[in-house]
């Protein structure tokens, strides 16, 4: 089974037991975190899309580190007019170990069975058509 989750901005493809890099999430290391926004479920039967969201659906996650990115350097400069600016950044990230993948049917508890409809159908009298067509 696997999910289509999102979060920072940006897209994962997560199974159980996965670990995934993803922009900094607040929380604790070892802190269970759920991500809520599951645009898709699939890999047992039918696949679950969202329309964006999919209903009751959550990715259960455990906070591993919480480090940070590489820096990256961002340089700007005109050149013969004496510009030049020098800026650096280091993302904060965040690593996740993901558990569980949980939908609206693994949430709920087994419920009474519904009541079963029977389908009614509607009677007409004979179609109307045109003139009958005799074959020549």
């Amino acid at each position: 089974m696997f999910a289509i989750v999102k979060t920072g901005g940006k897209q994962y493809r997560v199974a159980p037991g996965d670990q995934i890099v993803v922009e900094r999430i607040k929380g604790d290391v070892g802190s269970e975190v759920s991500l809520s926004e599951v645009l898709a479920i699939g890999g047992n039967g039918v696949p679950l899309i969202g329309t964006p969201l999919v209903a009751d659906a959550a990715v259960n996650a455990r906070i591993v580190q919480q480090p940070r990115g590489t820096k990256v350097i961002v340089f700007k400069k005109k050149r013969r007019k004496n510009y030049r600016r020098k800026r650096g950044h280091r993302q904060e990230l965040t690593v996740l170990k993901i558990e569980a993948i949980q939908t609206a049917q693994s949430r709920s508890e087994p419920s009474a069975p519904t009541p079963s409809v029977e389908p009614t159908t509607i009677e007409s009298g004979p179609a109307e058509s045109g003139p009958a067509e005799t074959p020549a």
